[in-house]
């Protein structure tokens, strides 16, 4: 039997209109789907969005990710930047259904000065209520662990163990795996054998959650704690890296989606060159 293939696609620009300018963008880059924010990433300020923009991504039947902005802290011991957080993950959950998204992907976030078992039982609190909100028909919270910088909850595939635990193991509580971050928090997928222990502890620690992959190359050595990606093939993970994560079961049909520096020409070669890796144009 053979295993589907994985989309491979990468994060648009949404100039112009969130499905005006990111399908024209996803088009001009070969994606095959496409990650998009749909509020401002570096602020707090909750986007209305456009019905009619709405409606055409969701009509396009182009598989779409919603990012969460990067402030997003559910982990935080300031209690602002906690509503503010819960507020923004909620209206990425809302406007994630309303494109017809598969999932709002989520960094995991840090403790920042509390502690690590204070930080759980505040994402228990906090968290676990969004989750139950999601409608059955609705888009999972994709985690993403992070590089392992201060005091992140999530860094190592084994991390997610202990946060799942505390999200009561929620059937919408998914995982998104960012191979630069992954490498930088000390999993070295520049072997074969590395993709397949990082791959395989993922399937043991938590089995059928990986919902997305971004594919990222770093500019820094495994185990930096340094989150600085590169083109495919042009960093320390090498290209061949990704060839093997794709050969992996625990990766079949899931897809791909690149965070890599450049515009539309870099991007462009970064998914030519993934899908050669892939096996298919």
């Amino acid at each position: 039997m053979t295993s589907p293939l994985s989309p491979i696609g990468g994060h648009v620009s949404v100039t112009g209109g969130l499905a005006k300018g990111g399908l024209r963008y996803a088009e001009d880059i070969g994606a095959e789907m496409i990650q998009v924010f749909v509020t401002n990433p570096r602020g707090w300020a909750l986007a209305a969005g456009d019905p009619v923009q709405d409606e055409r991504l969701r009509e396009s039947g182009t598989p779409t990710f919603v990012h969460a902005p990067y402030l997003v802290n559910l982990g935080t011991p300031t209690a602002d930047t906690l509503e503010k957080s819960v507020a923004t993950v909620r209206h990425g959950l809302l406007r994630a259904a309303a494109v017809g998204a598969k999932g709002l992907v989520v960094h995991t976030g840090s403790a920042v000065s509390q502690s690590r078992d204070d930080a759980l039982r505040q994402l228990h609190e906090r968290l676990l209520p969004l989750l139950e909100e999601i409608p059955d028909d609705g888009p999972d919270l994709l985690l993403e662990p992070m590089a392992g910088q201060g005091g992140m909850l999530c860094a190592t595939v084994q991390d997610l163990e202990p946060y799942l635990a505390a999200l009561d193991w929620h059937p919408k509580a998914g995982v998104c795996l960012d191979t630069c971050h992954a490498f930088a928090a000390g999993h070295d997928l520049s072997t074969p054998e590395g993709v397949r222990e990082t791959f395989d502890a993922l399937h043991a620690v938590a089995p059928g959650r990986l919902r997305l992959i971004h594919a990222n190359d770093s500019k820094d050595v495994c185990d930096s704690r340094k989150d600085r990606h590169e083109n495919i093939g042009a960093g320390h993970i090498g290209a061949q890296a990704f060839a093997e994560l794709m050969r992996h079961p625990a990766v079949a049909g899931i897809p791909l989606c690149i965070e890599t520096p450049g515009g539309a020409d870099k991007h462009r070669e970064d998914i030519e060159l993934l899908k050669k890796l892939r096996g298919t144009p």
